[in-house]
């Protein structure tokens, strides 16, 4: 028989000697392993008479025991030294900066939509939404759209498949629509408010995301627009040039807009006028209200009186104007941005360059002339 008081010293003097935890772990194996000196011990037990069992079985248990409380023990001991020569060999320069940190930027798209919001905003405006997926009627029909117009065509439009009432959606190709359901609320609410002596005029903007089958250099499938729309007895297009004006005197701060109207169509409104502004190019950046250039920025018009009709208003009382900037145009004309596809590649980097803070103010100059 194997002397276990013998064995147990001897086991327990070679996992204090253990010079690491790998050495530990080969006296482990070598003693409780599955074909280790204990366990083949523990194996004979199944092979003794019971009176032999009884007196065997307790010593061979507690060699087992013993041994496995020696290595914890060790395995305790050893790590807790470890430990401590990694965190004597390490040391922390605490005089050395932080490593630096990301930190969020303000998109281009909304800091300009931010300063047109404040320049609109002073001039009375107030702020219209309206969804992104419309119906025909609203999206064309409504807009004085002749039903084979191009804009309706795949190539220009995104259709949505058929709904169950054989109806086509669409992603909607300009914020107009919400001009409409503008008006509509205007013509819903115009009897009470002319019972309470009221008239109040519109004067809204309606910024948002449209859709277009596009894509280069300055159109990308999905771009941001803001419209605007201004309904009251006797507007005229002095009114209507006065506005834009202004806007682009204070969203590009300089002091004198020198502009042109050039005739052009939009079916929404008569007459349509593209909106030109005196500018420099030279040296590589767009200066607006000097030089010997000129540059479209926005399209506007006269409300078409088939527009008025379609919102159950009448053009001989009702008149106004509208017009419709592109967001990242303007941003790419203020802030130097040569591709607009840029602004939608979700890149940190030019995030990181052209990106506002998120405690910058809107940019602008103060008070109107």
């Amino acid at each position: 028989m194997t002397d276990i008081s013998q064995l147990q010293t001897d086991l327990e003097g070679r996992i204090a000697a253990a010079a690491d935890l790998g050495a530990l772990e080969a006296i482990r194996v070598e003693a409780l392993g599955k074909t280790g000196t204990v366990s083949e011990l523990l194996k004979t037990l199944g092979r003794m008479t019971p009176d032999e069992r009884k007196v065997e079985g307790p010593r061979i248990n507690g060699l087992r025991d013993a041994v496995a409380a020696a290595v914890a023990a060790r395995k305790g001991a050893l790590e807790t030294a470890e430990l401590d020569a990694k965190l004597a060999s390490e040391r922390v320069d605490l005089s050395l900066p932080p490593p630096p940190q990301r930190r969020g930027r303000v998109h281009p798209t909304m800091q300009v939509l931010d300063e047109m919001i404040a320049v609109f905003a002073d001039m009375g405006f107030a702020l219209a939404e309206g969804p992104d997926i419309e119906d025909d009627f609203h999206n064309f029909t409504a807009l004085n759209f002749p039903p084979k117009h191009p804009a309706r065509e795949m190539h220009d439009t995104f259709w949505l498949p058929e709904d169950e009432k054989g109806e086509r959606k669409v992603l909607r190709t300009h914020t107009s629509p919400v001009q409409i359901r503008t008006m509509q609320r205007l013509n819903e609410k115009l009897p009470a408010w002319i019972a309470n002596g009221q008239e109040p005029p519109i004067r809204v903007i309606v910024p948002g995301r449209t859709y277009r089958s596009d894509s280069d250099a300055t159109h990308t499938p999905m771009f941001h627009q803001m419209e605007g729309l201004v309904i009251d007895r006797a507007i005229h297009m002095g009114h209507l040039k006065w506005t834009l004006d202004q806007f682009i005197a204070r969203f590009f701060e300089t002091p004198a807009v020198e502009s042109r109207f050039r005739p052009h169509h939009f079916p929404f409104t008569e007459p349509s006028a593209e909106m030109d502004v005196r500018c420099d190019r030279s040296g590589g950046d767009v200066k607006i209200g000097q030089g010997d250039d000129w540059m479209e920025v926005v399209g506007c018009g006269m409300v078409h009186p088939n527009v008025l009709r379609n919102c159950g208003l009448d053009p001989d009382v009702w008149q106004g104007f509208a017009f419709g900037f592109g967001i990242d145009r303007l941003g790419m004309l203020k802030y130097g941005m040569p591709d607009l596809r840029d602004m939608f590649a979700s890149d940190v980097r030019w995030l990181e360059h052209y990106g506002f803070s998120a405690f910058q103010a809107p940019n602008t100059s103060t008070g109107l002339s």
